[in-house]
């Protein structure tokens, strides 16, 4: 939380016009989060803000290929999981094993 305080600040709807991007997402970056990372944030007055060094950090950690570092295993939900377990056995089932 102190490297926030001390870095540059920047509102998710700033963040997002400077992205590209609906500021929708941000706010899924910041509460859901990608891969396992979420975009570090901060509450100052009823607002829900950013920083700039905290999004680099975001993207380092949420890109792949780009530093050579595999890509985290995404989690799943518990339906998730049952789906594909499912899906497995019935696969198994066709195969004839």
């Amino acid at each position: 939380m102190d490297d926030l305080i001390n870095e540059q600040r920047i509102s998710l709807s700033a963040l997002a016009k400077r992205e590209g991007v609906n500021v929708s997402t941000c706010w899924r970056w910041c509460l859901r989060g990608v891969k396992g990372h979420h975009l570090e944030s901060l509450i100052v007055g009823g607002r829900r803000y950013t920083t700039v060094e905290a999004f680099v950090r975001f993207v380092e950690r949420t890109s792949t290929g780009i530093i050579g570092e595999p890509a985290p295993t995404p989690s799943r939900t518990y339906r998730q999981r049952q789906a594909a377990i499912e899906w497995a056995e019935r696969e198994l089932d066709r195969a004839g094993v």
